[in-house]
């Protein structure tokens, strides 16, 4: 396996996945400012702009391109990732241009697709852009959005890619002993030089326990401090006190999972922060309705979220 062009530490620890809020169908610059500066003070590992949570699928390439500046102007020394995923390859390539251009330190990409993409196909994206950027790259593995699995063979190939330096794998329900068979089974794969970081904030810290490097979460974009305990803990080995934070945090996750998913609670829950204002996310895609939104603002203020 070749050795890494760039640091593996910029891809462990916590990397927060900030909204992309909108106003009136434009991007709402100054919440999405406000959101990228509180993940500074909190003191965040690294900043992924642009992910699921930042509604990279609904943006034009000129929104993007400018979502990318705002995020790296504003987040001072903080590491800035980028997504930059798209149904074509040219317009992938035209994200990681404007990436680069924004001065981002590392690139999260998914197999955006319509008609289903088969492995190799995969394989020769990731070949594609790696071989267009000396910007090192996460590997965006959420089958539930793209209707793409990995498999830990496909790990295996990307991995060896120069460029290619962490894998976001997806969470799911397991046992301890399940968690560290699966993650030493992909470390087997694909070496020490790339990370794994966990997505799926329910198993956020099962899976750091287990041996992941990194969490790559959609509600520590919003809710920071509560993530980076959850954080801290699992990197001083205190599996317990993980463990223990993230279940006073399980009536969120059942939110999440009463909702189909996270994106909509976590827009409720900001905009219930006054950190975004009403109808931020894009059309077609809706806030949740008044009582959902109750619902969830009871959560909030149960668990003292701030």
């Amino acid at each position: 396996m070749n050795a890494p062009n760039h640091d593996p530490s910029l891809f462990t620890g916590l990397s927060a996945f900030p909204l992309t809020p909108l106003k009136d169908e434009a991007v709402d610059e100054d919440a999405f400012i406000g959101l990228i500066e509180r993940l500074v003070l909190a003191g965040v590992d690294s900043i992924t702009a642009l992910g699921s949570t930042g509604s990279y699928a609904y943006l034009n390439l000129d929104e993007r391109a400018r979502v990318a500046e705002v995020a790296v102007e504003s987040a001072l020394d903080i590491p800035v990732f980028i997504g930059v995923g798209a149904l074509r390859t040219k317009d992938v390539l035209a994200n990681v241009a404007s990436a680069e251009a924004a001065g981002a330190q590392g690139l999260l990409l998914a197999p955006v697709s319509y008609q289903p993409l088969t492995e190799n196909e995969v394989f020769e994206l990731f070949r594609t852009v790696t071989e267009s950027t000396d910007l090192p790259i996460v590997v965006y593995d959420n089958p539930g959005t793209t209707h793409f699995t990995f498999t830990t063979e496909l790990y295996a190939r990307l991995a060896a890619l120069d460029g290619i330096a962490s894998i976001k794998i997806p969470g799911k329900p397991a046992s301890p002993a399940e968690w560290d068979e699966r993650i030493g089974q992909i470390r087997a794969a694909i070496g020490n030089e790339v990370t794994i970081g966990i997505s799926g904030d329910a198993h956020g810290a099962e899976g750091l326990i287990a041996g992941c490097d990194a969490w790559y979460t959609v509600i520590g974009g919003t809710l920071p401090d509560q993530t980076l305990e959850i954080t801290r803990a699992a990197d001083l080995g205190n599996a317990e006190l993980a463990r223990d934070l993230s279940a006073e945090l399980q009536p969120l996750w059942d939110l999440f999972a009463q909702f189909g998913g996270s994106l909509r609670v976590t827009a409720a829950i900001a905009e219930h922060l006054d950190l975004v204002g009403p109808n931020s996310l894009p059309l077609p895609v809706r806030d949740l309705d008044a009582a959902a939104k109750c619902k969830v603002a009871e959560v909030a203020d149960h668990l003292d979220l701030a």
